[in-house]
This record gives structure tokens, sequence and C-alpha cells, in this order.
């Protein structure tokens, strides 16, 4: 009886969901359905039960989803979310400017090619951020001073009506600001001075909470935005020996701080129902019995993140990689080969290629056009991973490589007939 009564003000309030695909109706499975920090799981049905008066805003996370919000409405029965196939071109801290000719080009592209996403720098290698935040520390480091998103919410306003899946991506741990503003954080070199790498930029103690707190403050400030994904780049350790950290630099230290840092942001990140994404070397996946020196295996990446990004640059191979002598002239076989060997440890729709776009900086130094781009993302299909990402450093792409979409193709050919 006890039980009963404990148990009765649930069964007054519980409601039942079912999750659905919006385009073929079918249930979703083992969808997260979020209810501020707490997280319940659709079954084989689609359902989920829930309390409806435990709050009234509430976050679907699928894979291979937009992510959805809802307000509680009590009559409802079922929600449909929508899938996407992310294909994501990079916009620069600079080239995110709404007046600058570089973000009117990528609109155009999205306006009439496959491309449906943009990866938005929010802060920068140099700790800059491209709009003015609401997180106190940035801006008494004056980060906000070079901001090139004057309205953010207008900006994010125009990018939804749009349809415009979105990405904020943060550099984490390297941050020249913050390290500069804050020595105490900083990577030291084996003297004990603040280490630079070789463009000048210092980096701060992947172990120092505080530097973990900052950067998950900017996190939640961008998902509460409004972003459909936050990714997380440079969240590794340096690739250089001999530097001092607050912790000793050992391979277990590493993978255990990274770990720490990816669960306490998603924990962070919960309650606003964004997808968090980070970014990893791609030769990563070949290294299964080492964290590479930065703390990085794609197992303990995957642990707490919904998607990994592996950086699959062919130029950053090194000669030899599957026997292959350029591996910037077999874009296909290196691009395919290695998702397919992440794809011993990490889901295929939790994987998302960053694919190149620029010219080849290691090898023939050829110049990436249509055929090898076409490549890549004909490589990124074949192993049904959850889209792509292509990097262009300046941000400057035109159709090279990229389809159009439906309504433009119908458009062409409207006009070709006679």
């Amino acid at each position: 009886m006890r039980f009963f009564t404990l148990l009765f003000p649930f069964l007054l309030t519980a409601q039942e969901l079912v999750l659905v695909d919006k385009s073929t109706h079918e249930p979703l499975i083992n969808a997260q359905f979020i209810q501020n920090y707490a997280v319940i799981r659709s079954d084989a049905n689609g359902t989920v039960q829930f309390d409806a008066n435990k709050t009234k805003s509430i976050h679907v996370k699928a894979y291979g989803y937009r992510p959805l919000s809802w307000d509680v409405n009590a009559s409802a029965t079922r929600l449909e979310v929508e899938s996407i196939k992310v294909k994501g071109l990079y916009l620069s801290f600079w080239g995110a400017s709404p007046k600058s000719k570089t973000f009117a080009n990528t609109m155009e592209l999205l306006d009439t090619t496959e491309a449906n996403a943009l990866v938005i720098d929010v802060k920068s290698e140099q700790g800059m951020m491209s709009y003015h935040t609401d997180v106190k520390e940035a801006s008494a480091m004056d980060a906000h001073y070079y901001r090139t998103i004057k309205d953010i919410d207008s900006y994010m306003k125009y990018l939804k009506e749009k349809k415009v899946y979105t990405i904020a991506r943060i550099v984490c741990f390297k941050d020249e600001l913050s390290a500069t503003n804050h020595p105490d954080r900083a990577v030291r070199d084996s003297d004990g001075t603040v280490w630079r790498n070789a463009a000048k930029m210092a980096w701060v103690d992947p172990f120092n909470p505080d530097a973990q707190d900052y950067i998950i403050s900017i996190a939640v400030d961008a998902a509460q935005k409004g972003f459909d994904e936050i990714n997380f780049d440079y969240v590794r350790f340096p690739a250089k020996s001999d530097l001092l950290f607050s912790q000793e630099n050992n391979e277990e230290n590493r993978l255990k701080a990274i770990d720490h840092f990816i669960n306490k942001a998603s924990l962070r990140l919960r309650p606003y129902g964004v997808f968090l994404s980070v970014d990893t070397y791609g030769y990563v996946a070949w290294n299964t019995d080492s964290d590479t020196n930065i703390g990085h295996r794609t197992d303990v990446l995957a642990k707490h993140a919904d998607y990994l990004a592996p950086m699959l640059y062919p130029s950053g191979f090194n000669k030899g990689i599957l026997g292959i002598d350029d591996p910037a002239a077999e874009p296909y076989r290196i691009i395919k080969a290695t998702i397919l060997k992440m794809e011993e440890t990490v889901e295929p729709e939790r994987l998302r290629p960053w694919l190149q776009y620029f010219k080849d900086y290691a090898f023939s130094r050829i110049f990436y056009n249509d055929f090898e781009v076409k490549e890549q993302i004909r490589a990124s299909d074949d192993t049904n991973c959850s889209g792509w990402l292509l990097w262009n450093p300046s941000s400057s792409y035109d159709r090279g490589g990229l389809i159009m979409n439906e309504s433009e193709q119908n458009l062409t050919k409207a006009i070709e007939q006679p």
C-alpha cells in the first residue's frame, strides 16, 4: 500500500508519448527524451513514459536527426522527429560575419546545393569570441572585442528560418587569451615559462578545472543561443613532450582528463538538448594501442560525446598508410578505410568526418577540386556515416564537388526545356 501511495501522484501525471521518424513514421528506438537532467530512452516501439508535471520543456535527441524542443502538450500522443544527414561548411571567425562576402557566398551554396549545415567559429584559437556572450569571464578578458557577429539573436533567427543546421565550433585548450590572462592555467615549458607553439600560441592546461569550466560555460552559452550542436576542437593535449602540467603527463592521466572534461560538458549541456561532437586526428583511428600522446582514443572520446568528427584530410596522413606513397592522391581509399576502422568501436551513425577542401601541402601539392572532393564525399556515403563537414581555413568554397539540391535541379530542368 505504501508503494502504491508513493506511485499514485506519478500515475495521475504520467504521460505516454511515441517518438517517430517524420518521413517514414517508423518508431525511434533508444532516442533520448530529456527533462532537465533526466534522460528517458524510448523503447522498441518508440514509446516513452514521463511525468507531464515535472517540467514543461522537453528535448529529444536521436542520432541522425535534428534536435527537437517541445513544450508539453497533454493531448499529444506522438512526436515527429526530422531526420538529417548533416553536410556542413566551415565558417571562420571572420567569415562568419553576416556582412562578409564569405558569408553571402556560403549561404548561396546552402540555398542551391546539398549543403545544409554551418560550422561557425564561436571561440577561436586565439580565444576570441565571435559574438558577445553572457559569460562574465569572457567579458573580463574582453574576448568579444573583435566580435564579427553583432546581433547573435537575429543571426540565429535568420539561420533557423533557412533551416540551416548550426554547429558552434569551440576551440578548447589552445587559447592564447585565457592563458595570458590566467597564467596559472597555462601549459609551461620545461624552464617554467608559459609555452607557446610555433605559431606563438599558448595553451591552457587540460587538467585545470577552471580552464575546463570556462570552456564549458562558453558551450552552455552557445546552446542557450540556439545552436543545434556544440563542436569541441583542440580538446586534447599539445603534441609535444617535456611540457609541464598540473598533473603528471602520462597516458592514463591524459585519457582520464579528456574523458572527465567531455563527461562534465555533456552533463552541463544536457538540459538544452544540443548534440556534442568532438574533433580528433584521423590517424587516432589506427593508433589503437595508445592515446597518440594527446589523450585521444576513439572508445574514450565516444563514451560521452554524441558524435566524433575525425579530421580525415588525406594530406594529414603519413606516407605509407595502407601502403600508399601519396595519400593525398587517393582520397577515397584513405577516407573509407579510416571510417571503417573507427566503426570497430563507434557506430557509423555517430561518425561525421571532416573532409579536405584545400590544396595538398604534404605530397604532390595538388589542388583539391571537384574530383577529390567528390571522392571524399563518396567514401563517407559508402560507409553510412552521419554526413560530412568540409574544412577550408579561409572558408572559400565553390560548387566544386557539391551536388545541386532538389529545387535547384528542378529549376535547371525547367530552364533547359524548350
